[in-house]
């Protein structure tokens, strides 16, 4: 995908997610993500928030806060922003900032495109929801995962592995046959081993890493 599809699908993506948290009741927005630690009130904050980031008095705050730790970073901006906003604000400024174009200063459209689809999913799974995602999204997803490096590392963590999508056309590594749908190789990908397993065929999980989702 180009630049342009890209932003074309993030902006569809986010509207796909306004439109699941409308439907959530109080006990879903406290229900633990599949990010360690997080709650879906904490992983739609940290969406809602990549079109209006903090400003770099408040990221600094955050960072000395953090001791530098990126991922205790995320997580502190996020349940920050969600404290400040209900439920229904949340979803009311994703979907007002769903065709907005503004980013992190440390981040690009591809991480937007990736981020968006695998928190909808972290979202969506353990609450039983679908997250419907265009196979071509799911695509770019899965390559920029793989190619990316840190912070998952999926080269590093899946080396042997012979990665192929059953629903349509992309391919990754070399050895050992897993394949299944895209969406399931993305979480996969992106260190959610345990919720991609049901779905894939050839691959068992192993024990927990550093990789593991972090949100």
């Amino acid at each position: 995908m180009n630049r342009e599809q890209s932003w074309q699908a993030i902006t569809g993506l986010r509207l796909t997610l306004a439109d699941l948290l409308d439907d959530l009741d109080a006990a879903d927005w406290e229900t633990p993500s599949l990010c360690e630690g997080w709650r879906i009130r904490d992983v739609a904050a940290h969406v809602a928030m990549a079109p209006q980031p903090p400003g770099v008095g408040t990221m600094l705050s955050a960072a000395v806060r953090a001791h530098g730790r990126f991922h205790r970073l995320n997580h502190q901006l996020a349940v920050r922003h969600a404290s400040t906003r209900s439920p229904a604000r949340l979803a009311a400024d994703l979907r007002d900032q769903a065709a907005s174009r503004r980013l992190p200063v440390v981040t690009n459209h591809r991480n937007i495109l990736l981020d968006v689809q695998v928190h909808g999913h972290d979202i969506a799974i353990p609450l039983g929801r679908s997250f419907p995602v265009p196979p071509e999204a799911a695509v770019a997803a899965a390559t920029r995962a793989w190619t990316m490096g840190w912070p998952f590392w999926s080269r590093h963590r899946l080396r042997g592995l012979h990665l192929t999508a059953t629903d349509t056309t992309w391919t990754a590594g070399h050895g050992k046959p897993v394949t299944g749908p895209i969406n399931a190789l993305v979480l996969l990908l992106t260190g959610r081993p345990e919720a991609a397993a049901p779905m894939l065929t050839g691959y068992t999980p192993q024990p927990p890493t550093s990789a593991r989702a972090k949100g």
